[in-house]
């Protein structure tokens, strides 16, 4: 082989071993990622019910989108959907802030501790369902024992809107504390301790090193959570199905707690809807890159500034 036949074929293994390096990933993305999605949008634009033959090959166009615009079943689920996702993304946050800061103090069993705030991320959401449910009962409930002198009845948390909302965003931010605790505990041993030290020295206090050092050096990954938080309350299924002690989708007698992807399995499964499930499921994956685009322009516009 000469010389320049090996220095050719170099270059070509130099150029083209990464694209193979990621084509595995990739074409598995394009099998599970992008097919479904695909035949997701057809299955938007046609009446498929499984229950009726021949449905499926039964064009609509966007009808399905329109019905969505004047569903008020649907309205409600958006509204819950970011109801319960403000109470629980705010609290989960300013909780997974707070024990990170814990964290990355000088403490005996800092091992454990760290090992510690995951229990509850590791833990099956059945089995938080399950706890959260007794919690939150109505007449042999704990927390309605513990609040027996402060309320003249006990509270129907799955009956009442915002006491609901309160339930769910309780179960959501119980599991997810701890994951986010440790992301920005990781964050936060990346900035430098000369800084904590030159702080002290000008007499700043633990505070001001909080609020002044911690969190601007935090600020990129804080939005980082913020929107994949927001995301995850825009999927937010298991909590508000497991909490429906009826189990028909309903998220309640009024829908004063079904979700979005709630109300998608409904029309779906339970209704067979597959035509207007498949809207709802577009409708949402749009939302969710309009997030996503949102972080994008607020990370672009955070690193300008910087």
């Amino acid at each position: 082989m000469s010389q320049a036949l090996r220095t050719r074929l170099h270059r070509l293994d130099v150029r083209a071993s990464p694209y193979l390096y990621v084509a595995p990933f990739f074409g598995l993305f394009a099998v599970f990622g992008l097919l479904p999605l695909a035949y997701t949008a057809y299955i938007s634009t046609t009446a498929w019910n499984p229950r009726r033959a021949g449905s499926e090959d039964v064009s609509v166009g966007l009808d399905n989108y329109r019905a969505l615009l004047g569903d008020d079943n649907f309205h409600n689920a958006l509204v819950n959907t970011f109801g319960i996702g403000l109470l629980s993304t705010v609290p989960q946050l300013l909780l997974a802030l707070g024990i990170a800061h814990l964290l990355n103090c000088r403490l005996r069993g800092r091992l454990f501790l760290r090992m510690g705030v995951l229990v509850p991320y590791i833990t099956s959401v059945a089995a938080v369902a399950l706890i959260f449910n007794q919690i939150f009962a109505r007449d042999f409930g704990l927390l309605n024992w513990v609040l027996q002198p402060l309320v003249e009845q006990p509270i129907d948390w799955r009956a009442g809107t915002l006491s609901s909302w309160v339930a769910v965003s309780v179960m959501v931010t119980w599991h997810w504390t701890g994951y986010n605790a440790l992301i920005y505990l990781a964050a936060m041993q990346t900035v430098p301790y000369e800084w904590y030290e030159s702080a002290s020295i000008d007499g700043a206090s633990r505070w001001r090193q909080f609020w002044h050092i911690t969190i601007p050096s935090l600020r990129p990954t804080i939005i980082f959570t913020v929107i994949v938080s927001t995301i995850g309350a825009l999927q937010l299924f298991a909590e508000p199905y497991l909490f429906d002690t009826t189990r028909n989708s309903n998220g309640g007698a009024q829908r004063q707690f079904q979700t979005v992807v709630l109300y998608l399995y409904q029309q779906f499964w339970a209704n067979g809807q597959y035509g207007y499930g498949a809207a709802i499921a577009w409708s949402l994956f749009l939302l969710t890159v309009l997030i996503a685009l949102i972080n994008f322009a607020l990370v672009r516009r955070i690193r300008s500034a910087e």
